[in-house]
């Protein structure tokens, strides 16, 4: 089997979500990612993680990019559920976001940490680091890993390309709940989801428990 086989096989095996089966709430979209996988096909090969961690920004949430209206930066941001929104946290580390709701409505949630699953070496060399635990906990560690930048705005995540979503066969385990990190506005809502248990889940000890 050649190298353009071993790939597309690797494709077949992780077909997107459709949109259809994602909600269109966003904190029960933020809820539904913790599990599922986040597909980044790389020249050198693909990777992938299982989102372990997730925070939703909903309608009139004073801490969301699409609060104050559609920008160009946050244009991606006001597509329909499912597409990726890109931006540079304080202008270092950029942060995968998926859209939510409806086309037009400026919601999305942010993929906060993933538990690393294939193409780990890749990840390893994009990071600088070999410490497995530390590759992808952390939104900017994992946009770091699996290579996510601007480029990649606005692409539809339900279709296969260079990333996208998919289904995972393992069973995902207990989703805890708790307030969101590193934010001052509405920072007391609970809307943040992750896997209870993993080391991959970023924050506090007394937010992972």
């Amino acid at each position: 089997m050649g190298r353009a086989d071993t790939v597309n096989s690797q494709k077949d095996d992780h077909p997107p979500i459709a949109r259809a089966e994602l909600p269109d709430d966003t904190a029960a979209l933020a809820r539904y990612l913790i599990g599922k996988l986040v597909i980044r096909q790389l020249p050198e090969g693909m990777v992938s993680g299982r989102i372990v961690e997730t925070e939703a920004y909903v309608v009139g949430d004073a801490a969301g990019h699409g609060f104050r209206g559609m920008t160009l930066r946050n244009r991606s941001l006001f597509l329909e559920r499912g597409h990726a929104y890109v931006y540079r946290a304080y202008g270092v580390s950029w942060m995968l976001n998926v859209s939510s709701e409806a086309a037009g409505t400026g919601t999305g949630v942010l993929i906060r940490a993933l538990a690393p699953l294939e193409g780990i070496p890749i990840m390893q060399l994009n990071r600088g680091n070999e410490r497995l635990r530390d590759l992808t906990r952390g939104p900017g560690r994992l946009a770091m890993a699996l290579r996510i930048d601007r480029s990649l705005d606005g692409l539809d995540l339900c279709r296969q390309g260079p990333l996208w979503l998919a289904h995972d066969d393992r069973e995902h385990g207990e989703i805890g709940q708790s307030i969101r990190i590193g934010i001052s506005k509405d920072a007391d809502r609970p809307l943040r989801f992750y896997l209870r248990g993993s080391p991959f889940v970023s924050g506090p000890a007394s937010l992972r428990e």
